[in-house]
C-alpha cells in the first residue's frame, strides 16, 4: 500500500466529507449542476452550495456562495438556473453570475416549481386546519399549554400533530411578482408532500402547465395511521377541479413523472394497502385514453425510481439487484400495454449503487453513485455500453489519504438450505495471518436494502478502519433477491431472519483470521430489535452488543408507535389471538432471563417510530441483572442522529464501547 494511504478513516474525517447531490442537467445537455453540503462541526450545522461541471469533464465552477441550502434547482428558458433559498425563489445565469432574489413572499414557500410556460409558481406551505391546542379551543386561556386529541396519528416521526397540514398552492408569476395564492387542498386535513419525508417530487406541473399533479393520502386520524393508500391527483387550473388518477389502486402511489411530450404519466405503485415494503411497480397512464398499464407486474423485483427517456421510447429505472442498486431500462412497445418484463435490460452492473438519476443527455445518463468505500459523487453512464465513469471528485483528496477496505461478496447457506449473500468488509491493512474482532451488522427497515450504500453513521469503512471485520448479510426481508425473499420477514421477525444472522456469523467465524472469542452484534431499528433478540438466543456467541432505537417489547411498542400500518402488517395487534405466538416467540423481552452480555443501548428522545420506553426498558433490564451496560440518550434526536456534534459523540461512544468490551 502506498505511503500516502496509511491514514485511517475517523469519525471526524467522515464528517469532513462533502455530501454531493445531483441537481439537474442544463437544457443544452452540456453542463451538470450539482450541490455540495459541507458540515461545520464547530457551528454544529451544514452549508450547501451549487456547482457546475461540463458533462464532458473538466474543472467544476462554484455557482453559489450565500448562506443557506439551495434547493428545487430548475433549468429555465434563456439559459437561466432557478433555485429556492430560505423560502424564496432565485434566478441566476448558468455560469452563476447575476444571482437575483425574485420573490419576497411573506413567510416563504416550500418545494417551489415554476410552470413550463413561466406564468405560474407552484409550492407547498403549512395551513391551520384542525383545532389542537388549548388556546385553539379556549381563546381566553392564551397561556394554557395543552394538546387535545380525539383521534389517532397524534404524532408522527418526531413531531406532535398541531393542526397544521402541508398544502399545495399555485399563483400567477411574472418576473418575481407572485399573485394571490390558491390552496388546491383548502380545508383538507391532509398533507402534501407526504409526511414525514416527502419532498418536491410529490407535486409537479403537467407538461403543458395546465394542471398540477400531486401525491396525497386523503385519510385522517385512525384511517391515516393504518393505511398506505396514497393516490396521484390532478388539479385542473381552468376548471379548478381535482380528480384521482389512481382511483382503486390501494397501496402507495408515488413519484409521478411525465414523458417529454406530455402524452404519458408514470408513477410507482404498490398493490396492497398497509404494506409499505410491497413490490413497487411502474404504472404508465395514457393521458388521451385514460388507460393504465403495469409494465413490471411480471418482473421479480421492486423499482426505487423511474423516468422516461428523452425520446419517450424507454423508461429508465433504478432497482436493487443482489446487494447492489443498478440502472435498468424497459423498452416501450408500440402498444404500451404489451410492454412487460421481457423488455427489461439491466444497463449497469458492479459492486456499487446507482442511487439517483440526475438527467439524460443523448446517450449519457448522469447519476449519483456510492460504494462502501466512497460517499456519493456524480458519475456518467453510457446507456448503450453500461460503462460508468466519474464526473465529480469532491472527496478525492480525503480518500487519497486513507486506506481502502476490501469488500467482498460471500454466499452463505442458510438453515433452510437457501443461498444468502453477505457483504464482508475487511480492515484496510488486513493480514489473513492475524486474528480480528468481527462485527455482525444487523440492518434496519426491516425491508431496507443492504446494498453498496454509504452511511454517515452506520459506515462500514469507518468500522473496518478501526480494526474490525464487518459481516453484513442480506437476510430474509431485503429487496434484490426476489419478491418472495423480500416478503418473508413479515410476521416472522424473530424466526428465519434471526437464523439467517446466526448462519452468517457462524460461516464467517470459521475463517482462521476471525477471532471467535471476539464477536459483536450491532444494529438500529429492526437491527436494534435483532440485537435484543440475539441477546436472548445467541448461546454465548457474542461478547458484546450495540442496539440503537431497537424494539425491545413488542406489546408496549405496538401501543406507542405511530405508523400502525407497518405494525399491523409485520406483527399484528397484540390483543388478536392470531398473533399470540408472535408476541411470545419473537418478543425480545420474553427472553430477559437469558441476557448475560454487555450491551450499549442508544435511544433518541423524539423517536416516535420506536419510542423512548423501548431503550429505557432494555437498559433497566441490563442494569437490574448486573450486566455491564450503558445508555446513550439523545433528547433532541429522532430515529436518526442528525446534529453533527451528536453524531461525533455517537461514533466515539460506539468505538469506545467496542474497545472496552470486545
Amino acid at each position: 500500500m502506498a505511503a500516502s494511504a496509511q491514514e485511517k478513516m475517523t469519525p471526524e474525517r467522515l464528517w469532513q466529507l462533502g455530501r454531493v447531490s445531483g441537481e439537474t442537467v442544463t437544457a443544452d445537455g452540456k453542463t451538470v449542476i450539482y450541490g455540495v453540503s459541507q458540515v461545520n462541526l464547530q457551528e454544529n450545522k451544514s452549508e450547501k452550495n451549487l456547482f457546475a461541471i461540463p458533462l464532458a469533464g473538466g474543472a467544476p465552477k462554484q455557482l453559489t456562495t450565500g448562506a443557506g441550502a439551495e434547493g428545487d434547482v430548475m433549468v429555465l428558458p434563456g439559459n437561466k438556473i432557478g433555485f429556492s433559498l430560505k423560502g424564496q425563489w432565485w434566478e441566476m445565469n448558468a455560469d452563476g453570475s447575476n444571482p437575483v432574489q425574485k420573490t419576497h413572499v411573506e413567510g416563504g414557500m416550500q418545494n417551489i416549481r415554476i410552470s413550463p410556460d413561466g406564468k405560474h409558481i407552484l409550492f407547498s406551505n403549512e395551513v391551520k386546519v384542525k383545532k389542537i391546542s388549548g388556546k385553539d379551543f379556549y381563546p381566553d386561556l392564551t397561556r394554557s399549554n395543552v394538546q387535545i386529541y380525539d383521534n389517532l396519528n397524534y404524532r408522527h416521526w418526531d413531531t406532535w400533530e398541531d393542526g397544521n397540514f402541508s398544502h399545495v398552492f399555485y399563483a400567477t408569476y411574472e418576473d418575481g411578482k407572485v399573485g394571490t395564492p390558491v390552496d388546491i387542498m383548502e380545508n383538507e386535513p391532509y398533507d402534501c408532500p407526504q409526511m414525514p419525508s416527502g419532498g418536491a417530487e410529490d407535486l409537479i406541473w403537467s407538461s403543458d402547465g395546465k394542471s398540477i399533479i400531486y401525491v396525497c393520502k386523503k385519510k385522517y386520524g385512525k384511517d391515516y395511521a393504518i393505511s398506505t393508500n396514497t393516490d396521484v391527483y390532478e388539479y385542473n387550473l381552468e376548471t379548478k377541479t381535482t380528480r384521482n388518477l389512481s382511483e382503486g389502486m390501494m397501496g402507495y402511489d408515488v413519484s409521478p413523472v411525465f414523458s417529454t411530450d406530455g402524452k404519458y404519466l408514470l408513477w410507482l405503485s404498490m398493490e396492497h394497502d398497509g404494506y409499505e415494503a410491497d413490490k413497487n411497480d411502474i404504472i404508465v397512464l395514457n393521458r388521451a385514453t385514460g388507460k393504465k398499464s403495469n409494465l413490471t407486474k411480471g418482473w421479480d423485483g421492486t423499482v426505487s425510481a423511474a423516468r422516461f427517456s428523452a425520446d419517450g421510447k424507454k423508461i429508465y429505472f433504478l432497482a436493487v439487484i443482489k446487494g447492489t442498486e443498478q440502472l435498468l431500462e424497459i423498452a416501450l412497445q408500440k402498444d404500451i400495454a404489451a410492454t412487460n418484463e421481457k423488455h427489461i435490460r439491466q444497463i449497469t452492473s458492479g459492486d456499487f449503487d446507482i442511487n439517483g438519476m440526475v438527467g439524460q443527455a443523448g446517450n449519457t445518463m448522469v447519476v449519483t453513485r456510492t460504494d462502501m468505500n466512497h460517499a456519493a459523487e456524480v458519475f456518467t453512464v453510457d446507456l448503450a455500453k453500461g460503462s460508468v465513469q466519474p464526473l465529480t471528485a469532491v472527496n478525492k483528496a480525503m480518500y487519497d489519504k486513507i486506506g481502502m477496505s476490501k469488500v467482498e461478496k460471500r454466499w452463505i447457506k442458510t438453515t433452510d438450505n437457501k443461498e444468502m449473500l453477505a457483504w464482508v468488509i475487511y480492515p484496510p491493512d488486513f493480514d489473513p495471518a492475524k486474528k480480528y474482532p468481527t462485527l455482525l451488522y444487523c440492518q434496519g427497515g426491516p425491508q431496507s436494502a443492504l446494498s453498496q450504500f454509504y452511511s454517515y453513521r452506520w459506515n462500514f469503512q469507518l468500522m473496518a478502519a478501526q480494526g474490525y471485520i464487518v459481516v453484513a448479510p442480506n437476510r430474509r426481508g431485503m429487496p434484490g433477491h426476489g419478491v418472495e425473499w423480500n416478503a418473508a420477514i413479515s410476521k416472522d421477525w424473530g424466526g428465519q431472519p434471526i437464523r439467517d444472522y446466526l448462519s452468517a456469523i457462524d460461516d464467517v467465524a470459521k475463517e482462521p483470521y476471525v477471532d471467535k472469542n471476539r464477536l459483536g452484534a450491532v444494529g438500529a431499528s429492526y437491527g436494534g430489535y435483532s440485537v435484543y433478540m440475539l441477546a436472548g438466543v445467541h448461546e454465548n456467541r457474542f461478547k458484546t452488543f450495540i442496539a440503537h432505537d431497537g424494539l425491545f417489547d413488542l406489546k408496549s411498542w405496538y401501543g406507542t408507535t405511530e405508523e400502525l400500518w407497518f405494525a399491523n402488517w409485520d406483527i399484528g395487534a397484540y390483543w388478536d389471538k392470531a398473533n399470540a405466538d408472535t408476541y411470545k416467540n419473537f418478543n425480545p423481552s420474553e427472553y430477559a432471563n437469558k441476557w448475560n452480555t454487555p450491551i450499549l443501548i442508544i435511544q433518541g428522545g423524539i423517536d416516535f417510530r420506536v419510542p423512548i420506553e423501548q431503550g429505557l426498558q432494555a437498559f433497566q433490564l441490563a442494569q437490574l441483572k448486573g450486566i455491564k451496560s450503558k445508555l446513550l440518550y439523545f433528547p433532541e434526536e429522532n430515529h436518526w442522529v442528525l446534529k453533527p456534534q451528536n453524531a461525533i459523540v455517537w461514533q466515539r461512544e460506539f468505538f469506545n464501547w467496542l474497545k472496552e468490551t470486545l
